[in-house]
């Protein structure tokens, strides 16, 4: 059997790049959650958290809907790049990047909530901005936490599938991921390519998970 390799690059290519908006996007609404008042908090939290709770098919519905061609952020992307973003693996980028986003925020945000509190209070008598402690107390004390978190969020993003396959489609070749290409492969009778696509992912997202528990098995603070 020749594999076809290209759904599993594309997965760790999207996850990685999942991951990474994750972390941008993640940290800072941890940081608001965790460190600051503000009217809405709780409606931002459960916002966060809706993708978790969200059938796929909702959540991909109202992603068709809010970027779909005929929708103003969907001819706004589409006049900037060219060409529109669903059905593409931009949009894979984007389904797992709904995924991965709750995990690494509420890992996070706990994290804030927690970690060297009383060091943040001497770094704020001594004058240190509010930037400052999050940059040099917060967030050096949390590293194994966020690190962590950033693993099961890139683990998360590695199998998404339900919006996935909604918003970017099963394009061979294209945006067919490796958790798509397995229902494609069951659905055509290939159960070879099924079951290797099953075994790899399986080991890498278990290699994954093996790495964030050892990491939260670590003190926070050496």
């Amino acid at each position: 059997m020749h594999a076809n390799w290209f759904p599993l690059w594309l997965s760790l290519r999207v996850a990685a790049l999942a991951t990474l908006i994750s972390i941008v996007v993640g940290l800072w609404i941890a940081y608001l959650l965790a460190q600051r008042k503000f009217r809405g908090k709780g409606l931002l939290d459960a916002v966060v958290t809706l993708p978790l709770v969200l059938p796929p098919t909702v959540l991909g519905y109202y992603l068709l809907v809010l970027l779909g061609r005929s929708s103003p952020l969907g001819r706004l992307y589409e006049s900037v790049v060219g060409e529109p973003l669903v059905f593409t693996w931009q949009a894979a980028v984007l389904a797992s990047t709904l995924h991965a986003i709750p995990l690494l925020t509420k890992s996070a945000r706990a994290a804030f909530e927690t970690a060297g509190t009383n060091h943040e209070k001497a770094a704020r008598s001594l004058g240190a901005s509010e930037w400052r402690v999050f940059w040099r107390v917060t967030l050096p004390l949390s590293r194994r936490v966020v690190a962590g978190a950033s693993l099961t969020a890139f683990a998360r993003a590695l199998g998404d599938f339900g919006v996935t396959l909604m918003i970017a489609g099963n394009l061979p070749g294209k945006t067919q991921t490796a958790a798509v290409g397995i229902y494609d492969a069951l659905q055509s009778g290939d159960t070879l390519a099924a079951r290797l696509f099953v075994l790899v992912l399986s080991a890498v997202v278990i290699a994954i998970v093996y790495g964030a528990n050892r990491l939260d098995e670590r003190p926070v603070t050496e």
